[in-house]
């Protein structure tokens, strides 16, 4: 798959802009991945990839589709996408946005992997920990994962606290090794 994210750059910026001066967050996600849905249609992406189809007459093919289910901004956006050949970089623009959206709204999604299940109680404990720690509203994944012997690993964007007996068997392994 075709990595998208310098294309969709502008774009995310742009429509988080909009989305900023307007308050509304939530449409423009709607909107952003009802169009992502849209084109993850196997017919609409065969239509869209279609060479015979001018960017004009897909426009307003896709403009059709989206005619009441969204914006009428979301629909200048598609239409955008489309003339400037960006239109499979929509779902990077709504993962762009997203990220976007969540920093300015302070959250931060985090994946908690431990080795064994977690209690409530301390599912509790470890939530209020990482909420103070990242100074952010955090919604939290929880995932088991044997093979981390003990502990476990939390991941939030470029962050990722290792607290996991394989990580330290590991550091201590390349420790030994130098």
């Amino acid at each position: 798959m075709a990595d998208f994210s310098t294309a969709a750059h502008p774009y995310a910026k742009a429509v988080f802009e909009l989305a900023r001066d307007s308050g509304d967050y939530k449409g423009w996600s709607d909107a952003l991945h009802a169009v992502a849905g849209l084109l993850g249609n196997a017919g609409v992406a065969s239509l869209a990839a279609n060479p015979a189809l001018t960017r004009g007459d897909l426009a307003d093919v896709l403009a059709k589709a989206l005619s009441g289910k969204v914006s009428n901004e979301a629909v200048s956006l598609v239409r955008l996408l489309v003339e400037n050949g960006r239109l499979n970089a929509i779902g990077a623009v709504a993962e762009q946005f997203e990220a976007l959206r969540a920093e300015a709204e302070r959250r931060v999604e985090v994946e908690i992997v431990s080795a064994a299940p977690v209690e409530a109680a301390q599912q509790d404990k470890l939530a209020a920990a990482v909420k103070q720690r990242l100074a952010r509203d955090v919604t939290i994944r929880w995932k088991t994962d044997a093979s981390l012997i003990g502990g476990a690993v939390i991941r939030a964007g470029d962050l990722v606290i290792d607290g996991s007996v394989s990580g330290e068997l590991e550091r201590l392994k390349t420790a030994v090794a130098r």
